[in-house]
């Protein structure tokens, strides 16, 4: 029996009902108003101690409930109560007895999935490929925004500085492959947005190691508008990566009208980067993590699992996935030679 670490803040813990068993690739959030629902017949005062050990005790019984982690960054109570009832609806839903929990950090969170502390999960796609690694997580949904799961970046260079465009700004497509695009950034300098960015560093960084392509040593310039900004003044770096397309930023276009004449789109990555994702622990059974796959696409279509999702994790729009949907940016972040660990906190 695994216990709830201390650095967990247990929130609530409630019993009750049935299942449903159908599935929906895409699941809307609209405004609705969050209303109560039963309260629960059995309730953990909040505290950082430690549950007592069950050892014999089956998975999401009272005795050994299943954990359901708000984001580290959870705070407002509003937060927190749109978890309850998350956890409520689960319950009331299913006859699992659910938990809510704050870890103190993403490295705890990715911890506690390892030791069996975490069961469903909303990850950064650092953390969930940190804990897909070491064997601990199932990724079930993708959060969506305007309508995507995932999105691309772009190498950026300047026109004086002799580079040419891979990249047709009329279709929106590479006229080259990254082995031919990328070539002419051999032993130039690049800016970096920062080192934790997918889109200004890591992933940028992965496709020019697999075209074996060796650059200077870099610039990180911090933020995307900066990297831009420092191609354009000349002098600072021969090359950059950001996300699409750093270059319309607001203030970036007011001050430099003809920026984007100036700086342009050398080759576009495609949409192979991932927003958050919502996952189950690998100790969960594969029937249980189905039961819960479809009841999160039920809820969602609540009036009050719609608000409680989004208040209490900020989700709008889930789609369906697996863990072979990322990777394209399991590869790369593999060939960018980063260790993982240094990038989630």
């Amino acid at each position: 029996m695994n216990r709830t670490p201390a650095f967990l803040t247990i929130l609530l813990l409630s019993g009750a009902i049935f299942l449903t068993n159908c599935s929906y690739p895409r699941v809307n959030v609209a405004p609705a108003t969050l209303t109560p629902t039963r309260t629960p017949e059995t309730e953990v005062i909040p505290t950082d101690t430690a549950p007592p050990p069950f050892a014999t005790a089956e998975l999401g019984l009272a005795e050994n409930p299943l954990i359901l982690a708000l984001p580290p960054s959870a705070s407002s109570p509003e937060q927190i109560a749109a978890a309850k009832v998350i956890a409520s609806l689960f319950t009331e839903r299913t006859g699992y007895t659910v938990v809510t929990v704050i870890p103190d950090s993403h490295t705890a969170l990715v911890e506690a999935l390892e030791q069996g502390n975490a069961h469903i999960v909303l990850l950064d796609p650092y953390a969930y490929e940190l804990a897909y690694r070491n064997g601990s997580v199932k990724a079930v949904y993708g959060v969506l925004k305007d309508g995507e799961a995932m999105y691309g970046a772009q190498f950026v260079a300047t026109r004086k500085g002799g580079f040419q465009s891979y990249y047709d700004e009329v279709t929106e497509e590479n006229t080259a492959g990254a082995e031919v695009a990328l070539a002419q950034f051999a032993d130039k300098k690049p800016c970096w947005s920062d080192e934790a960015s997918p889109s200004g560093y890591v992933i940028p960084l992965g496709f020019l190691n697999e075209n074996q392509v060796i650059t200077k040593p870099a610039a990180f310039v911090e933020g995307h508008p900066t990297v831009v900004r420092s191609l354009y003044a000349n002098g600072i770096c021969d090359f950059g990566a950001t996300y699409i397309d750093a270059r319309k930023f607001p203030s970036l276009e007011d001050e430099f009208p003809d920026l984007a004449e100036q700086v342009i789109v050398v080759w576009r990555i495609p949409d192979i980067i991932p927003y958050e994702i919502l996952a189950f622990s690998s100790n969960m059974p594969e029937g249980m993590r189905e039961l819960f796959t479809n009841q999160i696409a039920a809820i969602m279509q609540t009036d009050n699992g719609r608000l409680a999702f989004s208040t209490a994790y900020g989700i709008e729009e889930l789609q369906v996935v697996n863990d072979g949907f990322y990777e394209e940016f399991r590869i790369y972040v593999d060939e960018s030679g980063v260790d993982l660990s240094t990038l989630i906190k």
